[in-house]
């Protein structure tokens, strides 16, 4: 088993793969059922030989994963699947192997170890928290009540902080953290790690933050550096190629998520020791 986190494939994806399959002579043929599999089957191979060739399946978690590279990706074959899990439930919650695998899912609750339910009037549907009980997960927060308290209902189900729905089948699908929700002007939830994770995929983004600002959606960047310096780029030209990620990213995205603007950064993010942005420091005007 190789266990990654959604950067590694996307970065592959991005810098690797979209350049050869954005090609017209390639367009055409992922356009014809026979050729198209051709193409698939030599990328698949060609990925699974990069990663030492020797593996049952890639297991992917810790953030959301663009759903552009995970669609292309699965599509492929690549023996890929992503699951869900936290520190407090010994770490999983929810895993499908690859062959049952169903793309922007992070698998099925595991069955007989743990449940879940989501805090929503229709779970299957509208988002709500994602509360979990089961063998695996923790009694409590060492000598803190406090926090132990808060962690939990108080009929006993263990609070993830994530919002998601589940379906028919036990299959859960995050839509992000409760912390980081944002409300849109009219009240719609707008999910800042979703559009994160498509705007991560677009030329010359190496991270990036949504915030709220006088409701407006801003998109923080920081540029990837590296392919800067490769194809020469200034930061003042950067300006007008952000700007055009800015226009095709709004074209998939609905009304009350579209980005107003983009402000580019020439320093990293500041990260918490597990690498992910911490987002209270550049969050501070969320709800202005």
């Amino acid at each position: 088993l190789i266990i990654t986190v959604p950067l590694i494939l996307e970065k592959i994806y991005q810098k690797k793969l979209l350049p050869i399959i954005s090609k017209p002579a390639t367009q055409s043929l992922l356009k014809i059922p026979f050729l198209r599999n051709i193409v698939y089957t030599k990328i698949r191979k060609t990925m699974i030989a990069s990663f030492g060739g020797n593996f049952k399946e890639i297991i992917v978690g810790g953030a959301a994963m663009s759903k552009e590279a995970e669609d292309f990706l699965h599509k492929a074959g690549l023996p890929f699947t992503i699951g869900y899990g936290m520190t407090e439930c010994a770490p999983l919650i929810s895993y499908d192997s690859h062959q049952d695998f169903v793309p922007t899912s992070c698998g099925r609750i595991l069955e007989g170890i743990m449940e879940a339910r989501i805090d929503s009037k229709e779970p299957t549907k509208v988002p709500g928290e994602i509360q979990v009980k089961g063998e695996n997960v923790m009694k409590g927060y060492y000598k803190n009540p406090t926090a132990t308290d808060a962690a939990f209902t108080e009929d006993g189900w263990l609070r993830t902080g994530d919002l998601g729905v589940l379906d028919s089948e036990n299959r859960l699908y995050i839509k992000g953290r409760i912390k980081t929700m944002l409300l849109g002007a009219n009240g719609q939830n707008i999910y800042p790690e979703e559009i994160e994770a498509r705007l991560n995929n677009m030329p010359y983004v190496a991270e990036s933050l949504i915030i709220k600002r006088k409701y407006r959606l801003v998109a923080l960047i920081y540029p990837d550096i590296h392919e800067m310096e490769e194809t020469n780029v200034s930061f003042e030209e950067l300006e007008s190629i952000m700007n055009n990620n800015r226009l095709l990213l709004n074209e998939n995205l609905a009304t009350f998520e579209q980005i107003g603007y983009i402000e580019l950064r020439k320093e990293e993010f500041e990260k918490t020791p597990k690498k992910s942005i911490k987002r209270f420091l550049y969050s501070e005007d969320n709800g202005k």
